[in-house]
């Protein structure tokens, strides 16, 4: 299969592209990685829907992250609007006039926002994958979720969150097991472009979203698109997993509110279902492409 690499002007800077298997006449999966500052390895796991679906699959690292440019002396350019524009740049230096938007986690936020905000056209469906329309519903489920930890680690979390320091060794080791039994937890056997150490991210997750999950006091904090999601008429597949982040009222409420949505929940998954389920990921996803042609 072939698989081709750019480095796509975006102003002063460089997005890093991965193209997947050859151009055909069908639209384009174009991938929005998490994060912010997540890359794309992860997205590898999904290379095989470039052959199964009959078109190209593309992924690319956001600014700040990965192989693209890491302006981390200005952190203020890490933003939605930033965010938005490489999106839209990546789409013109490509000539994706059609394609399918998948996002997953904050790259579901950013597919929403440019969905709402900004109308664009050409995109013929759009996957929010284990993602959020609300940063406030976000934090409340999660602090639900947090109230199953053992009660020492709910102690280190709270205190962190009260001070504002979260550098102290007991919350690290809490947010981590938090993040084992809600996110994924890394075990060996695992694909290699999951394991595969990212480069950077750190300052573009903390400008634009905080210090954990839970916490939303970056840039990002005022997010809140649940009543726009009206807006999103085309159709829209929703995936997470039981045990995710997204948890299933924060799926079910994007759900409620999108007009032509069809929701896919993974029993067991944590915010990867597409690596913890992934042949069945891969086969809803073809299918899901296939009938939205």
């Amino acid at each position: 299969m072939q698989i081709l690499e750019k480095h796509l002007p975006f102003g002063k800077y460089q997005t890093y592209c991965r193209i997947v298997g050859e151009k055909t006449a069908k639209a384009p999966l174009l991938l929005l990685h998490g994060g912010p500052g997540s890359s794309h390895n992860y997205f590898e796991v999904l290379d095989q829907v470039a052959q199964t679906s009959g078109r190209q699959v593309i992924m690319y690292d956001q600014l700040g992250c990965g192989e693209s440019s890491i302006p981390d002396d200005t952190p203020a350019v890490y933003n939605a609007q930033t965010w938005v524009k490489e999106l839209e740049n990546v789409r013109e230096q490509l000539g994706l006039d059609q394609i399918h938007l998948l996002g997953q986690s904050w790259g579901g936020m950013l597919a929403i926002i440019y969905m709402c905000d900004y109308q664009p056209k050409g995109v013929k469906s759009v996957i929010l994958s284990s993602t959020l329309s609300s940063a406030k519903l976000w934090s409340q489920e999660l602090h639900r979720w947090l109230k199953y930890l053992p009660e020492k680690q709910q102690a280190a979390i709270q205190q962190a969150e009260a001070s504002g320091d979260f550098s102290a060794p007991a919350y690290q080791a809490a947010n981590a097991h938090f993040m084992e039994q809600h996110a994924i937890k890394l075990t060996p056997d695992m694909p290699e472009a999951v394991l595969r150490k990212k480069k950077g991210g750190t300052v573009a997750y903390l400008t634009g979203w905080g210090p954990n999950e839970y916490t939303p006091i970056g840039n990002l904090h005022d997010y809140e698109y649940t009543d726009d999601l009206s807006k999103m008429q085309l159709p829209v597949l929703i995936t997470s997993g039981t045990d995710d982040l997204c948890t299933p009222l924060v799926a079910k409420t994007m759900f409620d509110h999108l007009p032509a949505a069809k929701w896919e929940l993974f029993a067991g998954c944590g915010h990867m279902p597409f690596v913890q389920e992934n042949e069945k990921y891969r086969k809803i996803l073809t299918d899901w492409l296939v009938q939205h042609d």
